[in-house]
């Protein structure tokens, strides 16, 4: 499935019209992956915890026990690193998508020779860089 972001961009042809463009593409695989993860791991640590205080001497008697939970655990580090750079990944494709330079170069409206378009701003993206470090 793509998502459409759309955006107001001005018109020349008309002074107070305004045609919305739509970035075509689908970013939300990487962070609908990563809080999957986050559920799952959530359920399985409510569901661990609940084996080791309830039932702490099965646990503590039967071998097999700790062996599944430690590699269950190995799975799930292994899956929460492959999800951080998953979502890594689509927060760089975001920026691309919406990076000023690649804005005006899709608006039909900058393609004019003697038209000069700039970007006003640059969109502040540190918090999304902080949260894919944290």
């Amino acid at each position: 499935r793509l998502y459409q972001i759309p955006f107001e961009m001005p018109d020349c042809e008309g002074e107070s019209e305004t045609r919305t463009l739509h970035l075509v593409g689908d970013f939300s695989a990487p962070a609908e992956f990563f809080v999957t993860l986050g559920v799952f791991s959530f359920l399985y640590t409510m569901a661990a915890l609940v084996l080791y205080l309830r039932f702490h001497s099965l646990y503590g008697e039967n071998k097999k026990f700790p062996i599944a939970d430690f590699c269950i655990t190995v799975c799930f580090a292994f899956f929460w690193l492959v999800a951080a750079a998953a979502w890594g990944k689509g927060l760089s494709d975001v920026k691309a998508a919406t990076r000023p330079a690649s804005l005006i170069a899709a608006m039909g409206v900058c393609q004019g020779q003697e038209v000069v378009c700039n970007a006003g701003t640059t969109p502040a993206m540190g918090l999304a860089n902080i949260s894919v470090v944290r």
